[in-house]
C-alpha cells in the first residue's frame, strides 16, 4: 500500500436539471478557448490581422473533433464492434464518454485550418507556426478531461504521486488500487513543450513550418515513452503498442522535413486578401489631406480677386496667366498708365501736385 497517492475525482458528470455537465467536454473546450487565446495573441505579434486565429477554429474544431474521434474509433474498433466489446456500436458517437486520438484530430484539424487559410489568402505554414505553442498548452488542459473520467493512466506504481484508480474501470488489475498517472505526465510534458517552442521561436527565428515541425518532434518524443507505460487494450505490432509506431513515424518525418527546409526564406502572407483589397482601395499616390495642404500652401493674392477653385495648382496657373496679360499691357503703354485705379484717379493726384508744388516754392 503507498504512502501517498493521488486521488480520483469521485464523479465527472454533474446535472443542471436534466442537463448533463459533463468535465471532459468542458475540459476539451476549456483547452481550446486557451489555444485559440494563445494563438491570436501571437498571430497579432506577427503582424496579422485580428482575429484571424478565431476564423481559423471555425474551420479547424469540428475538423478535429471528428478526425479525433475517427482515429480513436478505427484503432480501437474492438471496444465498439468485437465480439466482446464493452460499448455499443453507438457509442462510438458518444464524444464525451472520451476517446480522442490526436493523430487523427491534428490531420483534420490542419486540413480544416489548410481550407480557411486558403480562403483568406494567407500563409498556412505561417499560421502553424503561431499556434504550435497554443495547441501544446490546449492539449495539456484537455488531459484534465482523461483525469475526470479516470482514463490514461499506466502500469501500477507505489510512487507517492501514484493515482487511485476504481476498480471496475477497464485496464485495471485485481488487486491493485494505484497507477502511473500518464495523463498527469502527458500535461507537464506539453506544458514544457510550449515553452520550449516559445524559446525556440524567438531565439532562432523559426519560420516556413519549422517551429509546428518542432512541435510535432517534441510531442511524439514524449508521447512515445508515456504511451508505453499505459496497460490498457491496445495493438501491439513486434512488442510496441500502434500509437507507439505511430509516434515513430512521425517525428522520423518531422526531422527530414524540418532537415529539408533549414534554408527556406522569403516572406510568408499574413494580412488576408480582404485587407489587402481595402488598402488598395486608398490611392497611395495622393492622400486625403493632400489637397487641402495644397491650397493652404498657394498664395492668395496669385488667386483672382473674387473668385473660388477647388485646386492650388489651378488656382496658380489662373495667377500666372493674369500677370502675364499684365506685363504684356504694361509693355504696350511704356508704363504711363497704372492699371491699379481708373484714369481720372490720376488726373486728381497730378492736380494736388502741382498745387503742393506751388505753394511750397512760394513759401521758399
Amino acid at each position: 500500500m503507498p504512502l501517498a497517492s493521488i486521488p480520483s475525482p469521485s464523479q465527472g458528470v454533474w446535472y443542471l436539471g436534466v442537463i448533463p455537465i459533463r468535465a471532459y467536454a468542458l475540459c476539451i473546450v476549456l483547452g481550446v478557448i486557451v489555444a485559440v487565446a494563445i494563438g491570436e495573441r501571437r498571430w497579432r505579434a506577427r503582424g496579422g490581422t485580428p482575429g484571424t486565429i478565431v476564423d481559423l477554429a471555425v474551420w479547424a474544431v469540428p475538423f478535429g473533433l471528428v478526425g479525433g474521434r475517427l482515429y480513436h474509433v478505427i484503432t480501437d474498433w474492438q471496444l465498439y464492434f468485437g465480439p466482446d466489446a464493452p460499448h455499443t456500436p453507438i457509442e462510438a458517437l458518444y464524444i464525451w464518454n472520451g476517446g480522442l486520438g490526436i493523430w487523427g484530430a491534428v490531420m483534420l484539424g490542419a486540413l480544416g485550418v489548410w481550407l480557411g487559410c486558403r480562403s483568406r489568402g494567407i500563409s498556412v505554414s505561417a499560421v502553424a507556426d503561431v499556434v504550435a505553442p497554443a495547441i501544446a498548452v490546449g492539449q495539456a488542459i484537455g488531459r484534465l478531461g482523461n483525469y475526470f473520467n479516470q482514463e490514461l493512466f499506466g502500469s501500477p506504481t507505489t510512487l507517492p504521486w501514484g493515482l487511485e484508480i476504481d476498480p471496475d474501470k477497464p485496464g485495471t488489475l485485481p488487486g491493485v488500487s494505484t497507477y502511473h498517472p500518464a495523463f498527469l505526465y502527458e500535461m507537464l510534458w506539453n506544458l514544457g513543450l510550449a515553452l520550449v517552442l516559445v524559446w525556440a521561436g524567438n531565439r532562432f527565428s523559426l519560420r516556413h513550418g519549422r517551429l509546428f515541425l518542432l512541435y510535432i518532434a517534441g510531442y511524439t518524443l514524449g508521447r512515445f515513452w508515456i504511451e508505453g507505460l499505459r496497460i490498457d487494450t491496445a495493438h501491439h505490432i513486434l512488442g510496441l503498442r500502434l500509437n507507439q509506431w505511430t509516434s515513430v513515424v512521425l517525428f522520423a518525418l518531422a526531422l527530414i522535413w524540418f532537415w529539408r527546409t533549414r534554408n527556406k526564406t522569403g516572406e510568408e502572407r499574413v494580412v488576408t486578401v480582404t485587407d489587402q483589397e481595402a488598402d488598395h482601395q486608398a490611392d497611395p499616390a495622393h492622400a486625403a489631406d493632400q489637397a487641402d495642404e495644397d491650397e493652404t500652401e498657394q498664395p492668395e493674392d496669385d488667386r483672382p480677386a473674387g473668385s473660388a477653385h477647388p485646386s492650388g495648382q489651378a488656382g496658380g496657373q489662373e495667377g500666372q496667366d493674369g500677370k502675364a496679360e499684365l506685363v504684356s499691357a504694361l509693355a504696350q503703354t511704356g508704363g504711363e498708365t497704372d492699371p491699379a485705379h481708373g484714369s481720372d484717379q490720376a488726373d486728381e493726384d497730378e492736380t494736388a501736385g502741382g498745387e503742393r508744388g506751388a505753394g511750397e516754392k512760394g513759401t521758399a
